[in-house]
């Protein structure tokens, strides 16, 4: 079939085999590009379809040789209708690795449920016998609770006033004001739920009670936490409630893992362009100034050089930097004072006039098509593509 883009609203429902797998292809090269390291051997990545967890697997498998193991929770293609892009970029990545002589292994379904936890634990148990790094890349807007059965959704919101900034439509490049009403109390602790640590604190547990957990084993999961115009939002709203949570829990996980020396970090990375991050209204108009100023310093980066920069400068150091509160940073080159003042000159002057002058909505345009395998310029979109591609690991999942 012949696959074009089509989106509703910011989310595309449709993706491309080929340019997904050209995607995967340029991270690989970009790693192999890069010196190796050799920290990571036995992985787990939850969430490791796309974004920052895709990028993660990558990373280890072609900078550290490791064998990999993803759980994510994606739609394979049926007949006339594409599979999702978090489908096509695993089996990109298999086919890869597996080239490569790597070991690499898939389990396609709900990372809360309590049979997902069982089918990675059995494949853990006969193919690694312990896991050395688990990375932890849930983004996801539901949770349903494995014991009780309660169904949780997350929201994007402010805490106690309403908020209102600048925002833009990306399709078109309008700016606009927007308001976003603040949550309700049982709005944070829904949130909580889904993007706190109860999950990751849950699947370390069930890891260390079969003891498939290596000496001096590490865990990593991810946050964000910015500074004005998303703040009210973000790290002051309910998903920032949510992270702090998440930060909270790594201190747990790390007080119960003492006897094999190891380790809960969260990692605070840049603000870029992913499924997740292109729902929370006033970031897209942000990135699409901040990418401007970071291009212009020669100071961006991608999900995948932020990743390689986390692994090979920060997390598997046998002395890791962290700030004040625990936390990996590696939002660094975004909080410079530079470039955040640079920003905010710019964020007072941006108007749907000046934003292609002055911003990158292009750039950020580019960054959202690309992530579902579109407008990359070695891909013919004119020409006939089979949507029927499979995973290898999962090669009987259509059956």
């Amino acid at each position: 079939m012949i696959i074009k883009p089509k989106f509703r609203r910011f989310i595309c429902i449709t993706a491309h085999p080929k340019g997904c797998e050209k995607n995967v292809l340029n991270q690989i090269d970009y790693i192999k590009s890069k010196s190796q390291f050799t920290n990571a051997r036995k992985v787990l990545v939850i969430g490791a379809s796309t974004g920052f967890g895709l990028s993660s697997r990558i990373t280890s498998a072609f900078g550290s040789n490791a064998s990999t193991i993803g759980v994510f929770f994606e739609k394979p293609p049926v007949h006339g209708k594409t599979a999702t892009a978090g489908w096509y970029n695993t089996a990109a990545f298999e086919k890869e690795a597996h080239k490569e002589g790597l070991y690499a292994k898939s389990i396609n379904g709900d990372a809360f449920s309590n049979e997902i936890k069982k089918q990675t634990i059995k494949l853990i148990k006969e193919d690694f016998e312990k896991v050395d790094l688990v990375v932890y890349s849930l983004a996801s807007p539901i949770r349903k609770h494995p014991v009780s059965g309660v169904q949780y959704r997350s929201v994007l919101k402010p805490i106690k006033n309403p908020y209102t900034n600048k925002t833009v439509d990306f399709h078109t490049g309008e700016v606009s004001e927007i308001t976003i009403e603040p949550c309700i109390d049982e709005d944070i602790e829904n949130t909580i739920a889904v993007m706190g640590g109860e999950d990751w604190s849950i699947w370390i547990d069930k890891l260390k009670e079969n003891n498939l957990l290596a000496n001096n084993f590490k865990t990593v999961a991810f946050s964000y936490i910015g500074q004005w115009p998303t703040e009210q939002i973000y790290r002051n709203g309910t998903i920032g409630k949510a992270k702090e949570h998440l930060e909270q829990t790594a201190f747990l996980i790390t007080n119960s893992l003492q006897k094999i020396n190891g380790k809960a970090f969260v990692s605070v990375n840049k603000a870029l362009v992913t499924q997740s991050s292109s729902a929370v209204p006033i970031i897209p108009l942000y990135i699409s100034l901040l990418y401007k100023v970071m291009k212009d310093e020669q100071v961006h980066e991608g999900c995948i050089e932020q990743i390689y920069r986390l692994f090979s400068e920060r997390l598997l150091l046998d002395k890791i930097p962290k700030d004040s509160e625990g936390r990996i940073r590696i939002d660094d080159f975004e909080m410079r004072d530079d470039i955040q003042n640079k920003v905010s000159e710019l964020w007072d002057e941006v108007s749907t006039e000046s934003l292609m002058s002055i911003g990158d909505l292009e750039g950020y345009r580019t960054d959202i098509f690309n992530l579902f395998g579109f407008n990359i310029n070695e891909i013919n979109y004119e020409k006939e593509v089979d949507e029927m591609v499979n995973i290898p690991s999962l090669e009987n999942f259509f059956t």
